[in-house]
């Protein structure tokens, strides 16, 4: 049950994929979970080019890389969130924030994200990685009050919105495998239990799992595999490190920069953490997962170029096989 090692280029849009490709085959990555914006994948491009995607995979077979996973994270947060504003112009292409108004966005979002499950079976993949975007997000804090009524409403929008692009996912025979995170409908346990029920659990929708963020929410990463065992459709290795306490620092990161000694957690090289990987990785064996692991890169305290390669060998030396040959052979009534 070898699972690939890829490396998500969200964080490295800023280079061409030409280069994003040496390097990560100098490093000894099997693959990418490339991500949809910068020049790495256009999913448009993707549809209506055919010589776009072959030159693609030209490009990873030059460099022995493969792909199982593309990632539109940026697009799909502008499906469901409330208020779009100046932070979704920073993220998003000029075709997709248009004149800026909000519900333009949201649909043109909406149709990007379609697209993309096309773009994914052009490329040959079945799982596309990403945000969903909410419209409740804003009310976390919880005061004033949200009433039920409102909460309620934010998942039935969020079912609005994604059942129509959930539906092209399934014509394409493609997954989307939503990334649990702060900020979207489903950011934890409870959340995520909200948001399968709002769909009604369709097979098309499952989770792109990244323990970083349920360590940072004091949450067991573990458990949440087994729970949600049949619906882990892609992994992602980030690691964070929590340094609330002290009488200053604070969970929610008090408005400061990455990196900041003052913030009470920041994301750190894949190791270097609090995420308890052996057991998330033991327990991965246990529920058969064997899809790629994405390292996905966001430590703002140590240079990518050293950090990218050491995560890798952590990685590959963690992420063994569970031992069910050996097992099997041991208790053998032939042996």
């Amino acid at each position: 049950m070898t699972r690939p090692i890829t490396l998500f280029t969200g964080q490295w849009a800023d280079l061409p994929f030409a280069e994003m490709c040496r390097l990560a085959s100098e490093w000894g990555y099997d693959g990418l979970e490339i991500a949809c914006w910068g020049d790495h994948f256009d999913p448009w491009a993707a549809v209506e080019d055919d010589s776009y995607v072959k030159d693609k995979l030209a490009l990873l077979e030059k460099h022995n890389l493969k792909v199982w996973a593309i990632s539109n994270h940026l697009k799909g947060q502008a499906v469901c969130d409330d208020p779009i504003d100046e932070r979704h112009q920073g993220i998003l292409p000029s075709r997709i924030w248009g004149d800026g108004d909000a519900e333009g966005v949201r649909q043109r979002a909406a149709e990007e994200m379609k697209m993309t499950a096309r773009a994914a079976r052009k490329l040959g993949v079945d799982t596309v990685v990403g945000f969903t975007g909410s419209s409740i997000w804003k009310y976390v804090a919880m005061f004033p009050p949200a009433t039920q009524a409102m909460v309620d409403a934010g998942y039935e929008d969020f079912a609005d919105r994604w059942n129509p692009i959930l539906d092209v996912f399934d014509s394409e025979g493609v997954r989307f495998a939503h990334e649990v995170h702060p900020s979207e409908i489903a950011y934890d346990y409870w959340t995520t239990v909200r948001a399968m029920e709002a769909i009604g659990h369709r097979p098309a929708f499952g989770l792109n799992w990244d323990p970083s963020h349920f360590v940072w929410q004091d949450l067991d990463p573990v458990s949440f595999l087994w729970d949600f065992k049949d619906r882990i459709y892609h992994v992602d290795c980030k690691d964070t490190k929590l340094q609330v306490g002290g009488g200053r620092n604070g969970r929610l990161g008090s408005h400061l920069a990455w990196a900041d000694p003052r913030r009470g957690w920041d994301f750190v090289s894949t190791g270097h953490g609090d995420v308890p990987w052996e057991r998330c990785f033991r327990m991965l064996n246990t529920i058969g997962y064997d899809g790629p692991i994405s390292v996905e890169w966001e430590d703002a305290g140590m240079d990518r170029l050293r950090g990218a390669p050491e995560a890798l060998e952590f990685v590959r030396n963690l992420a063994f096989d569970a031992p069910e040959a050996a097992f099997d052979a041991a208790f053998s009534s032939d042996s």
